[in-house]
């Protein structure tokens, strides 16, 4: 399970560092085999331990290419994801067209989010989280069932 936010840097190859604290995890569950796509939503990226994306792809392939919704959702994650291993120092490279569709210059957050990983340009982070802080200050919004029942 991956939790926090961790600031770290794209190098001049395109290349970002898992903090060490996941490397291992990522070593015995996935042999470091790692998949990045698009976050459709959001100008971030999605970085999945490969086990966590074949499960995804399993949905994607379940939906129709003939409905244009479903084909689009086809379409941009699966054209986007991009295979690769952590290398032996922690990197892991990141195509040129994941880092332009989020942004991506110099200084990164990996956010952990259970089962994968978030990769925000650091200003657009925080902004998003400004934003979603006054969101739920404001509360302007019908929760869900599901957000009535969750307590911390």
């Amino acid at each position: 399970m991956f939790r926090s936010a961790n600031a770290i840097n794209l190098d001049v190859k395109g290349r970002i560092t898992i903090p060490t604290r996941y490397r291992q995890t990522l070593l015995d569950d996935c042999q470091g085999q790692l998949v990045c796509t698009i976050d459709i939503k959001q100008p971030c990226l999605l970085l999945y331990p490969l086990p966590e994306w074949e499960e995804i792809e399993l949905k994607l392939s379940q939906l129709s290419s003939m409905n244009p919704h479903e084909r689009r959702m086809q379409r941009l994650l699966l054209g986007y994801a991009t295979e690769g291993e952590m290398d032996k120092n922690g990197r892991f490279l990141l195509s040129s067209p994941l880092r332009q569709h989020a942004g991506l210059d110099k200084q990164i957050m990996l956010v952990g989010q259970m089962n994968k990983f978030e990769l925000w340009d650091a200003d657009e982070w925080h902004k998003q989280i400004s934003e979603d802080k006054e969101i739920e200050k404001l509360a302007n919004f019908e929760p869900t069932e599901r957000l009535q029942e969750f307590s911390y």
